[in-house]
């Protein structure tokens, strides 16, 4: 048999892994759709061929059995109805139904609350990590990649490049990082990322920045699970309670659906700033 690495592979995580990147997955998902395609074979333990509907059943139940959240469940189904419809062409999907997913309302931060985060931080590579999750609405995966070629000082302006569903959307930039950002321009490279590692040439890690979002939030006392994310969220909502429209919100986000975005409403103070509390209204 031949075995040119041009041929699809025999083996069928291999196999899927080459048709995701062909089809420009990102990374993360490759990574996350091999394991639960690993694992069903493992649980099924028999061979991708003989893997049936009931199985498949069997498999997801057993995730929800064990406290996985509705993401994680569907993750999975996401990830075997890709590989079992488009890899092995079979179509036992139609019956099986998705996880309803908790809705959840983000944890948004006050302007204090984020103030006091960016403030306990003194190393000021870390504490421009933080300004730029807040001040441009980042995810945490979005931030380690930029680099210098995204970076416009003139437009106050910085270009997300293959975000989540690998789009690319322009959010702003706060002027109070213009004079950092052009500093950095004058020591780094266009096509350098402006946060490395130990080796200064690869990105930052995803782990080293959840690190020090949870430990500035540590030190600064603040009494929420506080997440690189619950910067994001509050960009968002202190936009809308600033009178942005949410239709702009949408796109400094990076959101493909409104709906996505409609969430920070439910955690906005705009709707309720004007309202009397009944219990402040009695001569207690």
């Amino acid at each position: 048999m031949n075995k040119s690495p041009y041929y699809p592979s025999q083996d069928p995580v291999l196999k899927m892994r080459q048709e995701m990147k062909l089809r420009n997955f990102s990374p993360k998902i490759i990574k996350s759709y091999s394991y639960y395609i690993t694992n069903i074979l493992q649980f099924a333990n028999k061979g991708a061929s003989g893997v049936t509907s009931q199985n498949i059943r069997d498999y997801l139940e057993t995730l929800v059995n064990i406290n996985s959240s509705a993401s994680t469940v569907n993750c999975a189904y996401s990830a075997l109805k890709f590989y079992f419809e488009k890899i092995l062409r079979r179509k036992f999907f139609i019956n099986l139904p998705r996880a309803k997913k908790e809705k959840k309302l983000p944890v948004v931060l006050s302007k204090e609350e984020v103030k006091k985060i960016i403030d306990a931080v003194n190393n000021p590579k870390h504490k421009c990590i933080l300004q730029l999750l807040y001040g441009c609405g980042l995810r945490i995966s979005e931030v380690i990649k930029i680099k210098m070629e995204d970076v416009d000082c003139g437009r106050k302006m910085l270009y997300v490049k293959k975000g989540k569903g690998n789009k690319d959307r322009c959010t702003i930039l706060p002027e109070k990082l213009v004079k950092v950002m052009e500093q950095q321009k004058t020591l780094k490279n266009p096509k350098d990322y402006l946060f490395t590692g130990y080796d200064r040439k690869s990105p930052l890690s995803t782990m080293s920045v959840n690190k020090i979002v949870k430990q500035a939030a540590a030190k600064a006392e603040i009494g929420k699970n506080v997440s690189a994310h619950s910067l994001r969220h509050s960009f968002a909502t202190h936009l809308l309670e600033n009178g942005v429209s949410i239709r702009y919100i949408q796109e400094l986000l990076g959101h493909a659906r409104l709906e996505t975005t409609q969430i920070y409403t439910k955690v906005s103070n705009a709707n309720f700033k004007n309202i009397t509390n009944p219990l402040d209204n009695l001569n207690l």
